[in-house]
């Protein structure tokens, strides 16, 4: 029998702290949703009264209720020397009509007597005052006791009794937060194993333990296990941890360590099968480029490149990979580069759906091209869509859906504060000669509009695409002015990316190259999409 463990998602407010997340009230329902669908029970959803965007929050979710998840309102302790029924910011809490609020307060002393200015007696009242009132109005109360293992560390005695009279005053959840971020795994495994003692002799109600970890040292996630381990039963923490400074704990990573190698329940495994994809979601969403090697759920987190590695893996698994990727919805890559042997070459095939013989001549001689562009500063790991196209045409399967004649760029400098760009571009298709202008605010979004200006009358679907990351790279620096350029491109149709890849001595050129496969292969793909669908109705018939 697994054990059952409560995840809590704070991404709505703790993770819309990290510094360039700016959410608006549509992308917080969005995230709100899709982390109701994974089946996280606990969805912190801010502060009401904070802000009207949250405010306005709440009174969504309570006309459009979520399926499964609590929605839980956030608030500090009543103010000092007010009565918690008297503090107008408590009733605004209330108003969010939410079963569930989740309160801080101080645990260290020192927060207590130079921040709060108010003596520890007075903050052990307020503690107990609002959880009473709380539970006054048929709330049920989790208490985040901040900074609770900086305060413990420096006067154990008081911190504990923070603890107790947010115990006292009727709390469910007490939840020890490293709120700076700054303590170590043995550190929280011994204190949260004090902790687990100390409340158990607290009454006949059985009060629960929670952990809230930052990752200022880099080990909130293990400072989270680590407190599970000894007692704790609810995690809190953000997806892809996201969060101030550092960061918090990340629940894609936690959460498979939780139920896959800890036994704990933290939701059904179909629902962990999302778990990839949700947090895809979710860094779009917020405006942030996934992290490819982000464990379990990252693009690279089950990427293969050497030829040992691969050739083993083929046989079986479990020789380089701790998990099945498909459990957290993610899948195996084979990673073609100048390392590649020719298992690589044949494996990643397959994964395009194309079985390829290893005593093909098509295989050697893709093999063989593959490496000497690698050497001329190409670099497919990080370009699979350039790839694919380039086993394609090895293969004599890759459609022309346009041929490129030449293109001109001039810039405009009269304005020292922009650079206006006019480009010309000359493009066959069909065997109709297309030659159209456009502006942009640099040469290659001049390129990129002119192209499609060209194409879009032939190819209306490339509207949909989508330019949503751009990298330059110097291969050789001495070279100065005349040095080789590398340009990845990473292009979006909405629902997928793909990335392509140009070199050349000249940057514009490069940027072009890549620019004009990112178009081609997203025509592939809406083409091979529309050839599925054809197939399917024709089953249907």
């Amino acid at each position: 029998m697994s054990k059952p463990l409560w995840i809590y998602d704070t991404t709505l407010r703790d993770g819309a702290q990290r510094e360039g997340i700016s959410l608006s009230l549509e992308d917080k329902l969005r995230i709100a949703r899709t982390l109701d669908r994974l089946g996280i029970p606990f969805i912190e959803g801010g502060w009401p009264g904070a802000n009207p965007k949250d405010v306005q929050l709440f009174w969504r979710l309570q006309e459009e209720p979520l399926t499964q998840a609590e929605i839980v309102a956030f608030c500090s302790t009543r103010r000092p020397n007010v009565p918690a029924a008297q503090d107008p910011g408590l009733q605004s809490i209330l108003s969010a009509g939410t079963r569930w609020i989740t309160t801080f307060g101080k645990s260290w002393d020192l927060h207590v007597t130079e921040s709060l200015k108010t003596s520890l007696d007075e903050n052990l009242a307020m503690i107990r005052d609002t959880v009473e009132f709380f539970r006054s109005q048929g709330r049920q109360v989790i208490y985040d006791a901040e900074h609770w293992f900086d305060g413990y560390k420096h006067n154990p005695d008081y911190a504990l009794e923070t603890l107790k009279a947010a115990a006292d005053g009727g709390a469910r959840w007490l939840v020890l937060c490293d709120t700076n971020g700054g303590t170590l795994p043995h550190e929280v495994a011994e204190i949260t194993r004090i902790v687990a003692e100390a409340v158990s002799g607290w009454g006949e109600d059985r009060r629960q333990i929670g952990i809230h970890t930052h990752n200022d040292s880099g080990t909130a996630v293990a400072n989270a296990l680590a407190a599970v381990m000894e007692g704790a039963e609810m995690v809190q923490g953000t997806v892809n941890g996201y969060g101030e400074r550092c960061g918090n704990a990340d629940l894609c990573t936690l959460m498979p360590n939780l139920q896959l190698k800890l036994g704990y329940s933290c939701m059904e495994p179909e629902q962990l099968k999302q778990l990839a994809e949700s947090s895809r979601f979710v860094s779009e969403v917020v405006n942030l480029a996934p992290d490819d090697h982000a464990p379990f759920v990252g693009l690279s987190a089950f990427a293969h490149k050497g030829g040992i590695h691969v050739s083993a893996v083929e046989r079986n698994p479990l020789t380089y990979e701790h998990i099945a990727p498909e459990t957290v919805g993610n899948k195996r890559r084979i990673v073609i580069s100048d390392q590649s042997g020719l298992s690589n070459i044949l494996a990643k095939a397959r994964n395009y759906g194309i079985n390829l013989d290893r005593d093909d001549p098509a295989s050697r001689k893709l093999l063989q091209e593959l490496k000497e562009l690698e050497h001329q500063g190409y670099q497919f790991e990080a370009a699979e869509a350039s790839f694919e196209l380039l086993m394609r045409e090895a293969l004599g399967t890759r459609k022309q859906w346009f041929e490129i004649r030449g293109f001109q760029v001039h810039c405009d400098k009269s304005n020292v504060e922009t650079c206006n760009a006019l480009a010309t571009v000359k493009v066959i298709v069909s065997d109709r000669e297309i030659l159209e202008v456009a502006e942009g605010n640099g040469p290659v979004s001049a390129l990129d509009a002119a192209l499609r200006k060209a194409l879009q009358n032939f190819y209306p679907e490339i509207a949909e695409f989508q330019l949503r990351d751009y990298k330059v790279r110097i291969l050789d620096g001495r070279a100065g002015t005349s040095a080789k350029t590398r340009v990845l491109v990473e292009s979006s149709n909405g629902h997928r990316r793909w990335t392509t890849v140009g070199v050349s001595c000249n940057i514009l050129d490069a940027s072009y190259q890549a620019v004009v496969e990112g178009l081609e292969y997203g025509l592939m793909l809406q083409w091979q999409t529309s050839q599925d669908s054809v197939t399917l109705t024709e089953s249907k018939v």
